[in-house]
């Protein structure tokens, strides 16, 4: 999902994944659509080439159901190829693609990338995957949504489901003597409150450039909804409409406020969950992937207590619900049309069938309905209310940019994100120059 790399690799990835559209099968394999192929299982090793962290709860518990299946089949094995950094992993992945190399499972996000495999008959129809399974009606209907492409199309299967929410330390905002925001443009205030009372108003991974994009993907999506995205990587909408320029305002009042912490766009994950955790900073925007280290006793006791969350609140006057925001459901699993194979089929329905559960019981939301999350002995209640949370989203959820522009145009967003909050690139010059490099890239890869 969060993605930066040479624009060689790039070129040369786009143009060969060109030449191979409309060649659905070449080199073997199965359309996309042929879900139950003909013919005996018979066991062998598998690869699941992926970006996920290597003693997540994702790998964990496949490799526990590997290990179970392996046992009834023997000379099954699934070997696990991980490149937990996300850039790197997607220079990997695109590089394999257009190799014609990758395995027979594989971690991708809904991109255009990813779109123009499936056109190219490289990757398995997920939908018709998981019917046949007799698993799709069970998923999260929010956990599906995230994974498909602008067609509705499902290639890819969700893992994980997530909330993202801000998560606020009480006691700092009330000896500021400030509330919680009840609108988006709420936030500078809230922000010269909390600088003036000596506290770092919002901690952020600049880093990692995904978040400070996540605040301008934000803003458009309660002004103008999901569609809105859809529309600027096609060249159907621009920043400099009224939409645009709003959230490009916002965003260098977000700078003007002094939001965020001095030097943010060099601190990481850790350095800025830490000056949240530790009561340096008074506002701190992740998902529940996070509840282990905010929501238990792994926190330090002397702010334990005062940790809270909302959830991205609306502007003036939105078009989205408030119980609509960002719910991802993590980087899809792929499976590759020109390896499927009646023992992939049946490795899979055993794994995603009973996947769930086993998730769950980690303290983890599940993708599916039925499984129902194990809260931690060692949880605060704020565990079980930010589950809870999740669970109530409405119907239409907010896309992350990074995964919607093309690879050209998200680098060149993230960069300048930069800038304009930095107070170095002015609103107008940001969306002049935006709408130039999306003009000129976004629709010739969207398509």
């Amino acid at each position: 999902m969060r993605r930066s790399r040479p624009s060689a690799v790039v070129a040369l990835t786009l143009s060969l994944l060109l030449s191979l559209s409309g060649c659905a099968t070449r080199g073997g394999g199965v359309a996309p659509t042929d879900v139950a192929p003909a013919g005996a299982v018979r066991p062998h090793a598998i690869t699941w080439l992926l970006s996920h962290p290597a003693d997540g709860a994702v790998i964990t518990t496949m490799r526990a159901l590997a290990r179970e299946y392996a046992a009834a089949h023997p000379g099954f094995r699934l070997d696990f190829v991980t490149t937990p950094d996300r850039p790197s992993y997607i220079q990997k992945y695109e590089t394999l693609a257009a190799a014609g190399k990758l395995p027979e499972l594989f971690d991708s996000d809904a991109t255009p990338f990813a779109r123009r495999l499936a056109r190219a008959g490289r990757m398995m129809d997920a939908a018709a995957l998981l019917r046949d399974f007799g698993l799709y009606d069970k998923y999260r209907p929010a956990a599906l949504d995230y994974q498909r492409f602008d067609d509705g199309s499902l290639y890819l299967i969700p893992l994980e489901y997530q909330a993202e929410y801000f998560f606020y330390n009480k006691a700092l905002l009330r000896e500021a003597g400030v509330r919680v925001p009840t609108s988006l443009d709420d936030f500078p205030a809230m922000c010269r409150a909390l600088r003036g009372a000596g506290v770092t108003p919002v901690a952020l991974d600049g880093q990692d450039q995904w978040p400070l994009e996540r605040y301008a993907a934000l803003h458009p999506f309660r002004t103008a909804g999901p569609d809105y995205i859809r529309r600027l990587k096609l060249g159907e909408a621009s920043l400099g409409d009224r939409t645009g320029r709003r959230a490009a305002e916002w965003l260098g009042t977000l700078g003007r406020a002094g939001c965020f912490q001095k030097g943010f766009s060099s601190v990481g994950y850790a350095d800025a969950q830490n000056l949240f955790t530790s009561g340096r900073a008074a506002v701190y925007y992740t998902g529940t992937w996070d509840l282990a280290s905010l929501a238990t006793t792994a926190l330090d006791a002397k702010v334990r207590d005062d940790v809270d969350f909302f959830t991205p609140p609306p502007t003036h006057d939105p078009v989205t619900a408030s119980n609509e925001y960002v719910t991802p459901s993590g980087i899809g699993m792929a499976v590759n049309a020109r390896t499927y194979d009646p023992l992939v089929r049946d490795f899979l329905k055993f794994a995603l069938t009973r996947y769930p559960a086993r998730y769950a019981a980690a303290g983890e939301l599940a993708p599916t309905t039925d499984a129902r999350t194990v809260v931690p002995d060692d949880a605060t209640p704020l565990y079980a209310r930010a589950i809870a949370a999740a669970g109530a989203v409405g119907k239409r959820i907010a896309m992350p940019w990074d995964t919607q522009l093309d690879p050209t145009s998200n680098t060149k967003f993230q960069q300048n994100l930069v800038l304009l909050v930095q107070g170095d690139m002015s609103p107008q010059a940001f969306v002049s120059t935006m709408d130039s490099v999306i003009r000129r890239n976004a629709p010739r890869y969207a398509r």
